[in-house]
């Protein structure tokens, strides 16, 4: 039984749903499952761009087989080589062995270090075009959005840009296929923005690239390689990327992140909360070591203000605020304002690591001297808090 989708009267969703994933690429947290889209371009020569995870192999090789009508697959359209979109490229090659492999030289290099097999190829470069019948795909590179092969295809027929990686999302598809078919702000956005942030979000400058090369399309859908397919209000998720790719805050507003052992560094930044929320500040509070670092990376994304809560541990800042801080770091995140507060008690040391991870990043500004709590949070500590407070009011 097939389980696909017409995107238009000829261009079919053939992907699968993956609701028993629990990490996906063993990192991030994925609750409500992962989707895997492939999409069947039936013309003349009948074109299948991308394959899907391992996972799913039945169902998509049903899907292929039921849609193609008994008819023969002429192109394999490869725009990346990551496994969870490569893993079944050679499924489909056993089942159609006249099929062409499109895909540039790098593709084709990560091909043979992957599966060390040769396969009937079309090489093609950054412009290159291929005539279907009807349809013509145009290839344009997108190095590093977000491996160095990555390329994306825009079909001049039907105005829709097969995107690769980008403007993908976390979570099953469930039936639906199209952005307008869910509320998408509402139950999706967050795992978009979170999906760009720790998958896309190091390459700011490389998605800023690819826009410019994409800018004189007449681009009328976006068919991403993860969650659903955009036909209408395009520009809705493109002023997204637009926006995350430039590190810019969505939001005015405050992550206070912690990481407390017995309860006394929670204390504290309730306390920053309490005192930012009766001035009017938005916050979003979070435990560092109950919440996935995923989630608080994108919310960090998404505020202009910061403020890390470490109690001091083992003479260092605590290790999950130090993976947390890190992955921040190695996501290029930038242009923050952030302050920092530090437990400890026979040794305050967790502020000058925090420091020190985070002080490389670009355009950050420390907005306050570090503060430092001894063991609890004193009613002649309100101060410091109250203090804090108004100095992140004044600079948002």
């Amino acid at each position: 039984m097939r389980c696909t989708r017409k995107v238009s009267e000829d261009i079919i969703w053939v992907g699968a749903d993956d609701r028993r994933l629990a990490l996906f690429e063993a990192v991030y947290p994925v609750p409500l499952g992962m989707a895997y889209n492939s999409y069947l371009i039936l013309d003349e020569k009948c074109t299948l761009i991308d394959t899907v995870d391992r996972a799913v192999t039945d169902v998509f090789l049903e899907n292929i087989e039921s849609t193609l009508g008994g008819r023969t697959l002429d192109y394999l359209v490869v725009q990346h080589m990551e496994p969870d979109h490569s893993a079944t490229l050679f499924d489909v090659l056993d089942r159609y062995p006249t099929c062409t492999v499109v895909c540039n030289q790098k593709t084709y290099s990560m091909i043979l270090a992957f599966k060390n097999k040769e396969v009937r190829a079309r090489i093609v470069r950054d412009g290159d075009t291929l005539s279907l019948g009807r349809h013509s795909l145009t290839f344009i590179f997108a190095p590093m959005v977000h491996w160095p092969e990555v390329m994306v295809s825009y079909d001049s027929c039907s105005g829709t840009l097969f995107t690769a990686d980008a403007f993908g999302v976390f979570g099953a598809l469930g039936g639906a296929l199209f952005s307008d078919e869910v509320d998408f702000e509402r139950g999706y956005l967050d795992e978009a923005r979170r999906y760009y942030c720790n998958i896309v979000g190091k390459y700011g400058v490389q998605v800023q690239n690819l826009f410019c090369k994409l800018s004189a399309l007449n681009i009328k859908a976006l068919c991403p390689l993860h969650g659903f397919v955009w036909r209408a209000n395009v520009g809705y998720i493109v002023n997204k990327y637009l926006l995350w790719s430039t590190y810019r805050p969505e939001k005015r507003g405050v992550v206070i992140a912690y990481a407390s052992v017995y309860g006394n560094t929670e204390n504290v930044a309730n306390a920053l909360a309490c005192r930012l929320f009766d001035m009017g500040v938005e916050c979003a509070l979070y435990d560092v070591s109950t919440t996935d670092r995923s989630h608080i990376l994108a919310e960090c994304f998404k505020y202009s203000h910061l403020v890390f809560a470490s109690v001091t541990y083992n003479g260092t800042a605590f290790v999950s605020m130090e993976h947390l801080l890190l992955d921040l770091a190695s996501h290029g995140l930038c242009a923050r304002k952030i302050a920092l507060i530090e437990n400890g008690s026979w040794s305050s040391s967790a502020a000058s690591r925090m420091r020190e991870i985070l002080t490389p990043m670009r355009e950050i500004e420390f907005i306050n001297e570090d503060i430092s709590f001894k063991s609890a949070m004193h009613t002649d500590s309100d101060h410091k808090i109250e203090s804090l407070a108004r100095k992140i009011v004044s600079t948002l």
